[in-house]
Parts: structure tokens; sequence; C-alpha cells
């Protein structure tokens, strides 16, 4: 799993850690078992959360921390996952994807921690996490264009695909990818990423038949 980070980051942001998770998949839409975990978690977290307690999650109070470190607004481009906790406690669920990304999806609020997803095939040469040059932009899934200037960013030959607030479309998981990269974004150094890690590898195994599984923790500086 190759990954380099630039100097600069490191300079910028405290310490940081991404944990990664590759695996062969044969991925699917609708499993109606996946859909049953996932509707019990949503109905934890309108249950237990709202609006003003989910940036007191510790991932996501680290990442907003983060943000502000790389001179963003965390309230402008919000983390991916306190944006996937904001929209189900306002009643409007979680998006339904595939069966890998639904996994995602799901061990990203049940954590707080934002998870960059990716089909492996796509991705050319070493990845390097930089941060967003001024009026730096990319198609995310979703959201049209997509400004990433000052967003912790993943790079590989063919230029940025990645970031905690949202993916390329570029390198996007389908139906029919097989073989899966998942990044873990932990900026406070939590106890809980290895756990995360084992979560998702589970769930994969499950419902994507996951197989040729390596996990890693890189940690920065």
């Amino acid at each position: 799993m190759k990954i380099q980070v630039e100097e600069a980051v490191c300079k910028r942001i405290t310490h940081f850690r991404l944990g990664v998770l590759q695996s062969g998949i044969s991925n699917n839409i609708g499993d109606k078992a996946l859909s049953e975990i996932i509707g019990d978690e949503l109905q934890r977290i309108v249950s237990t959360c709202t609006l003003d307690s989910i940036r007191l999650i510790p991932a996501i109070a680290s990442s907003r921390e983060a943000y502000k470190q790389l001179g963003n607004d965390p309230n402008r481009y919000r983390p991916a996952a306190d944006a996937l906790l904001r929209r189900i406690v306002k009643g409007l669920g979680l998006y339904r994807i595939n069966s890998a990304v639904d996994i995602l999806n799901l061990i990203s609020v049940h954590s707080g921690f934002s998870i960059s997803g990716f089909n492996a095939e796509k991705i050319k040469g070493t990845i390097k996490v930089g941060t967003g040059q001024k009026n730096e932009s990319y198609r995310g899934i979703g959201r049209g264009e997509l400004n990433i200037t000052n967003l912790l960013v993943l790079r590989d030959d063919l230029g940025a695909f990645g970031c905690p607030t949202s993916d390329s479309e570029r390198t996007m998981i389908t139906p029919e990818t097989t073989r899966i990269q998942f990044v873990f974004y932990d900026f406070g150094w939590l106890g809980t990423l290895q756990e995360s890690l084992n979560n998702c590898e589970e769930l994969l195994i499950r419902f994507c038949q996951a197989k040729e599984i390596g996990k890693e923790i890189l940690q920065f500086p």
C-alpha cells in the first residue's frame, strides 16, 4: 500500500493517521440483511444524536480541527461523516448505492471517521497525500465540481481523486468494481481506528465476499 505524504502537510496538521483497507470483492445492490443492519444504526443515531452533539463525536471534532489547521471552514466543506450524520438526524436517511459503498457509509456514521472509497483499479501509480491548490477542483460524486482548495487531498499520477469531504467520479465504486481501497482519516489518533477497520473487514467478507484483504494503519508524522 504505497502512500506518500508531503512534508508540508505534516507541518500544517498536528498529527494524523490513515487507516487503509484493500480487498477484492463481489459487489451487489440491495442486500436485505445489510439493509436491516443499516436501519438499526439509523434508529440508534436518530435516538441518541442531535445536530449540536454531532460535532462533539471525537472523530468528527478532530476532523473539524484539522480542516481549520489547513485553512478551511468545516461548516462550508464538511467532513463526510459530519455531513452524513447531519443528514440522518434531519430525517433524510442514508444514501443507498451498492453494498461496498453502503458498508463504507455505515462504518463512517457509526465511528465518526470520514472514509474515502475507491475502485483500486482506477488508481494509477503511488498515492500521494497533499493539499488542494488554489481554485483546484474535481467532479465530486453527486456534487458536481468540488473546490478542493486547502483540503487534505489524495493524488495519483492522473491528479487529485479523493478527500475527506467527497471523492471524485473518476475512481468511484460501482457494482462492477472488483477491487476496492478504503482510506479512513483519523486526525485524533483515536483508539477506535483499528476496531473500525476490523468491523469494515467483517462486513465486506459477509456481504461482498471480500478476499485478499490487506489492512494497515499509517501514522504521520
